[in-house]
């Protein structure tokens, strides 16, 4: 495995138990986790596992600021993902 695909998927683990502990933070209404950290792990991360964590907690998926942030950030993180695939000649 290269260290490229190591890297997400250990960020993509984060990512998916981070929105975990966050909804179960909110339900025990404890201290959350900003949105933006969760946003800094969309921007770190694969935005699918992101997605993913929102839709199996039902978490985040109704807040309307927090949701354009979401997909600006996911935006950004498929452009990034495009050019590097572009100048690395695998796109």
């Amino acid at each position: 495995m290269t260290p490229f695909l190591r890297y997400f998927l250990i960020i993509n683990v984060i990512t998916f138990l981070v929105r975990w502990i966050d909804k179960i933070k909110a339900m025990r209404q404890k201290r959350r986790i900003s949105e933006k950290q969760l946003l800094y792990l969309v921007l770190a991360g694969w935005v699918i596992w992101a997605l993913a964590g929102m839709q199996f907690f039902r978490h985040k998926t109704i807040k309307g600021p927090f949701l354009l942030k979401f997909y600006a950030v996911t935006l950004a993180w498929i452009i990034w993902v495009a050019l590097y695939l572009y100048h690395t000649g695998l796109l």
